[in-house]
């Protein structure tokens, strides 16, 4: 027997002997890997007859190693058909879901209210132009959310958009009243953080612009979206202001739940938390969109999506709502 027979009989029974793939992998690194005896004395031959026995020898191993490596993966299937077995009856892991955030929660609420109202509900783009963040919205060229330390510029004619405004200044521009709608979305601007305000935040704003529209379907709308979203024990009070685009102007208020009603940090120690504005429709941004301020008339109002929830649930500081803090968020 020359010595590649018995190199030959001896990597059959390393292949036999192997009890698992890893043992097996080693063995074939070992009979014919790069720097493997047989591997490296292909290299060096130079006879045709030491050629075709030593090339025969590298092929029977090969076609050796592949049939053991199908026998073990079969055994290693029964192997774990047997022993792993499943009980199909059991019942499987509880999955832990998340929840929605309260912001989102909140804004859900808000869309009911109005689309049992017949609102349409809208959210558009982010980026707006100055025009229409301010210009069709008539505020005066010296007004302070003009400047950049209110506002985010992109450049003098893009900025982010400081209220979801636009969005129903395009609504009209789009099609004719009567429109009743209401756009919710992302704003932006340069306040100082504090345990009321926020430099980004969620609003909803609504616009009807209608026949006859009056003060007093104003009050009757925001006191129900008011109620459904706070109940009917909190108190709603409605104060004149100034607002750019309104006119008479009107300031919703809801009752502190955290102090209720008797002052605390969170409400200034005046017991009220401002909601946002609301009003008649000006004029001006009536006649900016084409509509004949004689015949149409309208209202408008908007709010934060952070302050609501906030009072909604009596949270002392609006920073917990953009933390992430899940022993704050799972509360809700």
């Amino acid at each position: 027997m020359t010595n590649w027979q018995q190199h030959e009989e001896q990597g059959m029974a390393a292949i036999e002997s192997a009890a698992s793939s890893e043992a097996l992998e080693d063995v074939r690194v070992g009979l014919l890997g790069r720097k493997s005896e047989l591997k490296l004395a292909l290299r060096e031959v130079r006879e045709r007859e030491t050629g075709a026995l030593l090339n025969g020898i590298r092929t029977r191993l090969e076609r050796r190693l592949a049939e053991r490596e199908r026998s073990l993966a079969s055994a290693e299937i029964e192997r774990r058909l047997r022993e792993e077995v499943i009980d199909v009856t059991l019942p499987g892991e509880e999955l832990l879901l998340g929840h929605l955030h309260p912001i989102t929660q909140v804004r859900r609420t808000v869309e009911d209210a109005f689309l049992g109202l017949g609102y349409e509900v809208r959210d558009d783009r982010e980026v707006e132009t100055v025009e229409y963040n301010f210009d069709k919205l008539a505020f005066l060229p010296t007004h302070p959310a003009r400047s950049p330390r209110d506002t985010f510029f992109f450049d003098e004619h893009r900025v982010l958009r400081t209220e979801t405004s636009p969005s129903l200044i395009h609504a009209l521009e789009q099609r004719s009243p009567p429109s009743y709608m209401v756009s919710i979305g992302r704003v932006y601007r340069r306040d100082a953080i504090t345990a009321t305000r926020y430099p980004i935040f969620h609003q909803f704003e609504g616009l009807a612009v209608d026949r006859g529209i009056t003060l007093a379907d104003l009050k009757g709308t925001l006191l129900h979206v008011m109620r459904a979203l706070y109940g009917p024990e909190r108190r709603v009070r409605f104060r004149t202001h100034f607002f750019p685009f309104t006119e008479p102007s009107i300031e919703p208020d809801v009752s502190c739940g955290i102090c209720g009603g008797s002052g605390c940090r969170t409400c200034k120690f005046s017991g009220w938390i401002e909601m946002g504005g609301a009003g008649m429709v000006d004029p001006e941004v009536l006649s900016n969109v084409g509509l004949d301020p004689a015949e149409w008339g309208g209202f408008a109002f908007g709010c934060g999506l952070e302050r609501t929830a906030q009072l909604r649930h009596d949270i002392p500081d609006i920073r917990a709502l953009w933390e992430g803090d899940l022993r704050v968020l799972r509360q809700f």
